[in-house]
């Protein structure tokens, strides 16, 4: 008795890549979609946008504030906040202002800024982690307090006849392409997030301020030096900002003590929108990038355009929220905290 033998039913074809795949590479690295996005709807409202004397710009504005978010980024990532950046390059750019001003070499002034910039960040994630007080009311207190000193060093005078190299300094673009020059202060800025970026993905330290932030007490009982290493990404905060300091006083050619005011807050705004937790333990310093970028984007595209400043500070304000909204819902989405 013969039987009829029934064809296997064909078997749909799977791409190596699916559709599916693609949404969720995309809703992981939203803020990157939303920064190229943004980039080509500035292009489209702009011919300027594009032009190398823009970009050029646009990098050189971004540099200050990207390495002060760096150093934010270090500090959200184990559960923390550090309200006190903006202060504390006006600090350093007030010291190595006045020591240049009293005639020491400006290689050794700026040492001096960063090494101050360092201390107070460390004094600061020490009270914090040592003495178990919420790290916004620490640095609260450290905004205030190194405002105040700040301008107690040159009794709220600017200081200027800073050297001529050192100001030089602050301007100076490297010729990279035939008809196009990067500033040095992006190049920085683009070094410092290297580094960091390394540091966190591929060294033990890095490992233990993702542990510290992801669960505090877990990394304790496993014998992480949980306060120390708060006190160290606090320090690595305050250098950063010192060095923003630094850098601005040189684009500035004068220590301005009431530089920076309110930088806290654009560096904040940086850290969570490129998808840093503020409950720690999650993101990056790739996300910071882009979201740096991003604010300055728009702020340049807002500025091609003569859009008055109140109505970029509410769209701006806006866009941060929608952008945060959306990453909260996709961390739901994805069972995240």
């Amino acid at each position: 008795m013969s039987t009829l033998a029934h064809p296997a039913s064909p078997r749909p074809a799977t791409p190596s890549l699916s559709g599916r795949r693609i949404v969720e590479l995309m809703l992981r690295y939203n803020f990157i979609v939303i920064f190229f996005a943004v980039v080509v709807i500035a292009t489209l409202l702009s011919n300027d946008f594009l032009t190398v004397r823009n970009i050029s710009n646009l990098f050189q504005q971004a540099s200050i504030v990207g390495i002060v978010a760096i150093g934010m980024t270090f500090v959200i990532l184990t559960a923390n906040i550090d309200l006190s950046v903006g202060s504390v390059v006006a600090c350093g750019g007030m010291v190595v202002s006045l020591l240049m001003a009293a005639g020491i070499p400006p290689l050794l002034a700026i040492a001096a800024a960063l090494l101050t910039g360092a201390a107070i960040g460390a004094l600061l994630g020490a009270i914090s982690a040592y003495a178990a007080v919420p790290s916004f009311i620490v640095t609260l207190a450290g905004l205030v307090t190194v405002r105040g000193v700040t301008y107690l060093m040159s009794n709220g005078v600017p200081i200027g006849g800073l050297p001529h190299g050192f100001g030089m300094f602050g301007s100076l673009q490297v010729p990279l392409l035939p008809g196009f020059a990067f500033p040095v202060l992006a190049l920085l800025f683009l070094a410092v997030w290297g580094i960091a970026a390394l540091v966190l993905r591929y060294t033990v330290f890095g490992e233990y301020v993702f542990a510290t932030g992801g669960n505090a007490e877990a990394a304790r009982l496993s014998g992480l030096p949980v306060k120390l290493i708060v006190t160290i990404v606090f320090a690595v905060s305050g250098l950063l900002a010192s060095l923003s300091g630094v850098l601005l006083t040189a684009r500035l050619r004068i220590g301005q003590p009431t530089a920076a005011q309110g930088m806290e807050l654009d560096a904040i705004a940086a850290v969570v929108l490129g998808g840093t937790s503020l409950f720690g333990g999650r993101g990056g310093v790739v996300g910071t990038l882009f979201a740096v970028m991003l604010l300055q984007v728009l702020r340049n595209i807002f500025n091609l355009l003569g859009l008055g400043s109140f109505y970029q500070m509410t769209i701006t304000g806006l866009i941060i929220i929608a952008a945060i909204l959306l990453n909260r819902a996709i961390d739901s989405r994805q069972g995240r905290r």
